[in-house]
């Protein structure tokens, strides 16, 4: 499965970390501009590292960690299967950014937003597939728990994607009501 997550910051790089430490997963990480996104797989290496100092990993495991990674900009996501959205939590950018995806990616894609407050229902709006929400904790590689958040369109077989998924990485999933 091919996932795309798109914001680089603290919360899509621990995203990326995650998916990319199950093994079974080609990540793209995606932000405005390369540059953005490198300093988010930056992020990721540096936090790797140290857990390969203190011998909870090897520095092979690591590197292949990494390289399961690739960092580029929004048409990295063209074989997307899954795409997570970690940007700024306002709406109009997520809503602008979805329609934006909307036309690169393939039409079996799904969306899903990191969003804690906003709703998936709203963002769907206009779109070619709905949203879910699946909001993750920060630290991401430490907190357990994942929110699912079933929008008005969400269908329950991408809920139940989502939530097989949010299982596999070691996650606990909790399904919350828009």
């Amino acid at each position: 499965m091919k996932i795309g997550i798109l914001g680089a910051g603290a919360m899509g790089s621990g995203i990326a970390q995650v998916f990319a430490m199950n093994g079974n997963y080609s990540i793209y990480l995606c932000d405005l501009t390369e540059e953005l996104a490198e300093k988010g797989k930056k992020s990721i290496d540096k936090t790797l590292a140290y857990q390969v100092k203190k011998g909870k990993m090897t520095d092979s495991e690591k590197n292949a960690i990494l390289d399961r990674i690739t960092i580029g900009t929004k048409e990295i996501f063209k074989d997307a299967d899954l795409i997570i959205e970690a940007v700024k939590e306002n709406m109009q950018i997520k809503k602008e950014t979805f329609k934006e995806l909307d036309s690169i990616v393939p039409a079996n894609c799904m969306f899903a937003s990191n969003t804690s407050s906003l709703s998936v229902t709203e963002m769907s709006n206009g779109l070619s597939r709905p949203v879910i929400g699946m909001h993750f904790f920060n630290p991401v590689p430490a907190m357990k728990l994942v929110e699912i958040i079933k929008g008005l369109t969400t269908s329950d077989a991408t809920r139940d994607v989502i939530l097989e998924l949010t299982e596999k990485l070691g996650k606990t999933p909790v399904e919350v009501e828009e």
